[in-house]
């Protein structure tokens, strides 16, 4: 699994930040989603994929390997 976000898409809603939190951090500034390592472990793909899911932006993409 590989991930990628697109920073200018997103709004700041944390969700990511609140299901995969060892993946996903936000900016304190502006609340923009970071991306703390673009290869998730494999106990950590169910929750980077309801992370996409539940991006009300759709910032966030997965690609599978």
């Amino acid at each position: 699994m590989k991930l990628t976000v697109d920073e200018p898409k997103c709004v700041a809603a944390g969700q990511c930040v609140l299901i995969a939190p060892d993946v996903f951090d936000q900016r304190e500034d502006d609340g923009v989603v970071v991306l703390l390592t673009e290869a998730p472990g494999v106990n950590q793909h169910r929750a980077v994929r309801e992370s996409a899911l539940a991006c009300p932006a759709a910032a966030i993409q997965v690609t599978e390997q």
